[in-house]
Order: structure tokens, then C-alpha cells, then sequence
């Protein structure tokens, strides 16, 4: 996998497919899809960082309905030969080989490291990570519990999928719009986690998603913090051209 102006690398995240609900999630999607038909013949590969779903769980032999356009549209861009990757998000970390059996798509459920052109990057939904959040990061460990999946899973996917919906829901409405405000380099907890790695690891680029704001920060030892945004309000991604990173709007 290389990089070039003529090939590059894309990443993208967070589109909570499925809230809040299903004829406002249908307009995403339709732009998630032509963004993807737009950049498959420039890409070298395509990164989806996470909370593709707003909701997504993974029984034996169901899974959630809807998502047509996205999901056939990644099979026809991977069964061209251009390699799509998935990180799971807090949304959607209950993937267990849908993906990869029927869109021959890796899923990572931890951030990853890739190097291109010589460049080093540090890959990931970004949830969790730096200090703070105590109760997410309780809460992460109880989702992520092999018996705790098993025991939802007993759930009828009527009770399940709509008892985390409803969750899914009140949590959007604890946020509101606090997504929309940059804390500061001190108080943002990823750009914090970032500086942490760097004294241990040389990293030219992170790139994280979670966070619904498109943020581009300069770091110590001539490294970056990438935030992709969303495509909820900000519909923004970013590019690699084998050189630098840039961030977009996809204005489409």
C-alpha cells in the first residue's frame, strides 16, 4: 500500500448511522456512500475510524436491519481490490466477524500502528484514551466482557437493539453540544494521551476520530494530532498524499 497525489490514503469516522432516526440517518448515509464512490478510484485504502453505527450488535445468525447502501457500497469498493479498514468505536465495538466474512474487511478493536512513505501513524477511535472519563472507562471494561456480550446476546433482538438505542439516545442528550467546543491543548484528553506516547514512541501522525471535532495540532517532536470530525454536522475526513496530512469538508 502506497501513497502518492495520485493514490492516497483516506480516513473517516464517526457517521451514528441510525440516529436519531431512520429518514435523517438515510441522508447520511446517501452522502457517506457518494463520498466513497467519489474517492474509490484515488485511493490506495480507506480507513473507517469508528462509530460507523450508532448502535450495532452482532447475534450468531441476525444482524441490526438497514445500512443496504453503505454495506454493498464497501463490498463493491473491496471486491475491487482497494483494501477498507474498520476500527470499532463506542458505538459499535460489538463486531465479532461480520466484516470480515462478508465485506473482506479487517475490524481493529484497538488503536494500530501503519507506516507509509515512511511516515509513522498511530491509528484509532480515540475512546477512552488519555486521562479522565473514569465512568466510560468502567463502563468500556463491562461492554468489551466476553460473559457480559454473551449474556446480551440471550436478549430478542426487538428488546436488545431498542434497550441500546434508548441508551444510545440519552447519551447524545447528556452531550448536546459540548462536542462542538475546543477545550484547549491542556484539557483535551486525546491531545494529552498523544503528548504521553510521544515521550515514549516517535509517532508523525495520530489520527483519531470519537472526538466530532475536525482538529489538525501541532505536537512535540515535529508530530500531529488529526481528529476527523463527523458526518453528523461536519462531514469532514482526511487525506494522505504520502507526504502530509490534510484535513477536508466534503462539500458533495
Amino acid at each position: 500500500m502506497m501513497a502518492s497525489p495520485d493514490k492516497k490514503i483516506y480516513f473517516l469516522s464517526d457517521f451514528h448511522l441510525g440516529a436519531p432516526d431512520h429518514n435523517s440517518s438515510l441522508v447520511r448515509e446517501k452522502k457517506v456512500v457518494a463520498f466513497l464512490e467519489h474517492i474509490r478510484h484515488s485511493a490506495s485504502a480507506i480507513f473507517i475510524v469508528g462509530d460507523i453505527f450508532d448502535f450495532w450488535y452482532e447475534y450468531k445468525k441476525v444482524v441490526p436491519k438497514g445500512y443496504t447502501r453503505l454495506l454493498g457500497k464497501l463490498a463493491e469498493i473491496t471486491d475491487s481490490g482497494v483494501p477498507v479498514y474498520v476500527f470499532v468505536g463506542n458505538h459499535d465495538m460489538w463486531m465479532s466477524g461480520y466484516f470480515e466474512q462478508e465485506l473482506n474487511i479487517p475490524v481493529y478493536h484497538q488503536p494500530q500502528t501503519f507506516e507509509w512513505n515512511g511516515k509513522k501513524f498511530l491509528i484509532g477511535h480515540g475512546d477512552g484514551l488519555g486521562p479522565g472519563d473514569h465512568g466510560y472507562k468502567f463502563i468500556k471494561k463491562i461492554f468489551r466482557n466476553p460473559l457480559c456480550q454473551w449474556l446480551f446476546g440471550q436478549l430478542h433482538p426487538t428488546w436488545g437493539i431498542g434497550l441500546a438505542n434508548y441508551f444510545s439516545r440519552k447519551s447524545r442528550e447528556k452531550t448536546g453540544s459540548s462536542d462542538e467546543v475546543f477545550l484547549g491543548e491542556e484539557n483535551e484528553w486525546l491531545v494529552i494521551y498523544c503528548k504521553e506516547v510521544l515521550q515514549q514512541v516517535q509517532y508523525d501522525y495520530f489520527v483519531f476520530g470519537h472526538r466530532h471535532l475536525p482538529l489538525n495540532i501541532a505536537l512535540p517532536r515535529n508530530s500531529r494530532y488529526v481528529n476527523l470530525g463527523d458526518w453528523i454536522r461536519n462531514f469532514t475526513y482526511a487525506s494522505f498524499d504520502g507526504t502530509d496530512v490534510q484535513l477536508h469538508k466534503w462539500e458533495g
